[in-house]
């Protein structure tokens, strides 16, 4: 597998067909260790620098990076190394956790609608409205803190909410009842994403696909180390804990929401090197694909800068 072929494998434009379990999280295809893709790397977060300079110059783009995974799936470290390369001016990166009290009032787009990339600029969010889909999904008792009207919860999960709320994980009929919220927020997902294209910004998410055994083997690591201990916290063996339902949640999203303008890529996460390299090569590809350029000077601003120059070799 060449490097121009590793964004395209792990691709996923069209979930009809989408099965998580066809995706290795140790996968790396031909690269055998993390020295024999060293060079690729750093030429991959060179060459991204280059054009990050253009597209800030050109201001006509903006760039949407979007990443998912489980705990432990290594996002930090990723965006921190495969970003190490561009202009900071250019690039912003958001992490959103619990919704805060005046997100809470507010729809469930409103919190990252805020902090979408400008024209020229790299967008990163470190989790992201899919969270809605996602965590909310798992517990889904977390709808009555999000204060939406209780006749739209009616229409959507009955009148009896109040009573089955506590009852309805993993229980098939709550699934059942649960699934027109789901459904209807990722309709909402895919329009704003369908408008956000059509509007110049140009979106690519990630999932970073974590084994269970590999979690287990990083969460010990952050257990024994003591440099380590601060990323550990309780609520990740809690949330462990709903793996299955988590995986199912991820599956269901990725179905819903890859599309064309808006793809997913299912990124092996086993080993760290290797994910940092499918990243930066699909961040590469991407800003590739939009013909970036340096704005070209009119004759009238040539002049000026001809007369500027003169001027500057005129004075000592």
């Amino acid at each position: 597998m060449k490097t121009e072929k590793v964004a395209k494998r792990f691709r996923i434009d069209s979930g009809k067909q989408f099965r998580l379990k066809d995706f290795d999280p140790a996968d790396t295809g031909h690269w055998k260790s993390k020295e024999h893709a060293a060079d690729a790397l750093q030429q991959a977060i060179a060459r991204m620098a280059e054009l990050q300079d253009k597209l800030y110059a050109q201001d006509r783009w903006a760039v949407l990076l979007i990443f998912q995974a489980m705990d432990a799936a290594g996002k930090d470290g990723l965006i921190k190394h495969v970003m190490s390369g561009v202009n900071p001016q250019g690039c912003q990166v958001y992490s959103f956790k619990a919704p805060s009290d005046l997100e809470l009032q507010h729809d469930f787009l409103w919190r990252t609608t805020r902090c979408l990339p400008e024209r020229g600029h790299i967008g990163i969010f470190n989790r992201s409205y899919y969270e809605e889909v996602l965590v909310v999904r798992v517990h889904p008792e977390i709808l009555k803190s999000q204060k939406t009207p209780p006749s739209l919860l009616e229409k959507k999960i009955g009148k009896k909410i109040e009573k089955k709320i506590g009852k309805m994980i993993g229980k098939k009929i709550g699934k059942n009842i649960w699934k027109n919220i789901w459904d209807e927020r990722f309709e909402d997902i895919r329009g704003f994403e369908r408008h956000m294209a059509r509007s110049g910004t140009v979106i690519r998410k990630f999932f970073l696909n974590v084994s269970k055994k590999e979690q287990k083997r990083r969460f010990l690591e952050r257990l024994e180390e003591p440099e380590k201990n601060w990323k550990f916290s309780a609520s990740d063996i809690r949330e462990r804990a709903c793996w299955d339902d988590y995986q199912n949640a991820y599956e269901d999203m990725i179905r819903n929401t890859a599309t064309g303008h808006a793809p997913w890529y299912i990124v092996p996460a086993d080993n760290k090197w290797f994910t940092r390299l499918v990243v930066s090569t699909v961040i590469v590809e991407t800003l590739e694909s939009l013909g970036l350029a340096y704005p070209k000077v009119d004759e009238t601003k040539q002049k000026e800068l001809q007369a500027a120059k003169k001027q500057l070799l005129a004075k000592k």
